[in-house]
């Protein structure tokens, strides 16, 4: 897809499902629901944030599960949503770390910020802009989280360049994305809705691996965890920066 025509796309999407959120809509039918959203969460932690950012979360996994913070920390999710994966690791990280939010709808925005104010975080700052072009300095982030967006992207390899560029050394990338099967076939690449519900635009195994190592991240893993779609599979997929020498 072009790219301009997928980020309009998206773009409607996801404020369409914030406004819903906002009211208390879920945002799937219940074969979505199985594959998607907050029930990869453990249920202490959904009971510790807002309904409305649990509700806005179609995420296919849980990266802050598997991203292992520690007090101190920076954390940048990418497609930040309603909020849900910052306030999470805010709390992990503790008053002395930060997390930011990256997110290039308006309403969505508005509702990460309301309900991370709901929440009681104030180590958190959500930022407008999009993940090919990611809004801080070089070297200032320890950990880049994601849940099922970086399939969304139309350059992957700049997501994943500007990943490495905002990740000190020694940084992770600990994310949770919709990695397709080497047989997807050309009418479900095609697909606009299949794009928009993060099927059609996901990589293989070997590419995700292929571009993280481009972009000069190693030590990269990608682990299976359930399937979404017929040719599509939920994998965290992790990788480091190299430490400085």
């Amino acid at each position: 897809m072009r790219e301009d025509s997928s980020r309009d796309a998206v773009r409607a999407r996801y404020a369409e499902l914030a406004t819903a959120a906002a009211q208390g809509a879920t945002c799937c039918t219940p074969d979505e629901q199985a594959v998607f959203g907050a029930g990869r969460y453990d249920a202490d932690d959904l009971h510790t944030i807002p309904d409305t950012a649990a509700v806005a979360s179609i995420g296919c996994g849980n990266p802050t599960a598997v991203a292992d913070l520690a007090d101190g920390e920076t954390v940048l999710d990418l497609g930040s949503g309603g909020g849900l994966d910052v306030i999470l690791s805010a709390r992990r990280v503790g008053a002395t770390g930060k997390a930011y939010g990256l997110d290039m709808t308006d309403e969505m925005l508005d509702l990460a910020r309301r309900n991370a104010a709901d929440a009681g975080v104030a180590n958190v700052e959500f930022l407008k802009g999009h993940i090919e072009q990611i809004p801080l300095p070089d070297a200032s982030v320890d950990v880049v989280i994601s849940n099922c967006v970086i399939n969304l992207s139309t350059d992957k390899l700049a997501v994943l360049a500007e990943t490495a560029r905002v990740l000190r050394p020694g940084g992770r990338f600990a994310v949770s994305d919709v990695v397709a099967d080497p047989d997807m076939d050309d009418d479900t690449r095609r697909d606009v809705d299949q794009w928009v519900g993060c099927i059609a635009g996901a990589l293989t195994r070997d590419e995700y691996t292929a571009l993280l190592t481009a972009a000069g991240l190693g030590d990269i893993e990608v682990i299976e965890s359930h399937r979404v779609h017929e040719h599509a599979a939920s994998a965290i997929i992790r990788a480091r920066k190299p430490a400085a020498a």
